[in-house]
């Protein structure tokens, strides 16, 4: 099985207040953990950035947002797919670029849970990619308050949202581990 991560929009416009309270602080941290152990075996990786349509949303290419974090900011060589889109194989050639890799398996880990890493594990399934979901590795928000609330929806935490989702996806689109679990399987 030849196995990539898949690291999706990690970028410094998620530290933007405008999407609300967030879960797991932890995530970038071990999103840095899997791609410091993929790079050491040399297995593919690949890096996605969002860049939004929504002139209000801080991923907008003219709000400063779009760049990818330090912490898991590409090197050099390293594969950055543009999308503007909730999913990383739609108007990107990560689909055919994975299968010319002849990767058949990924490791999915970024932002935010229920919009970008939730589509692109769906599609990644859907495509028929063993498709690994590294939960620590992800976060959710509270609300994207830059948009508007559908009335009379209740407010759910960024953390029930995260567990639903990640419940939602696991055994019907992925397998859903933590980090450590996830890097000692690739050991």
């Amino acid at each position: 099985m030849s196995r990539a991560l898949l690291l999706i929009d990690i970028q410094e416009g998620m530290d933007s207040p405008l999407w609300g309270a967030r879960n797991n602080p932890d995530a970038e941290d071990n999103a840095a953990r899997l791609l410091a152990a993929f790079r050491d075996s040399g297995a593919p990786l690949f890096h996605v950035q969002h860049f939004s349509k929504r002139p209000a949303s801080p991923l907008h290419p003219d709000n400063g947002g779009t760049a990818i974090k330090s912490i898991v900011a590409p090197r050099e060589g390293e594969p950055v797919y543009a999308k503007d889109t909730n999913s990383a194989f739609i108007g990107t050639t990560l689909e055919a670029d994975l299968r010319a890799a002849g990767v058949d398996g990924v490791v999915v880990a970024g932002l935010s849970t229920p919009q970008c890493i939730s589509t692109s594990v769906r599609m990644a399934a859907n495509l028929g990619f063993e498709t690994w979901l590294a939960h620590d590795a992800c976060a959710a928000f509270e609300t994207h308050a830059a948009y508007d609330w559908a009335e009379g929806l209740p407010r759910m935490s960024a953390d029930d949202i995260h567990i639903m989702e990640v419940s939602m996806l696991h055994g019907e689109f992925c397998r859903a581990m933590s980090t450590d679990a996830i890097l000692e399987a690739l050991a």
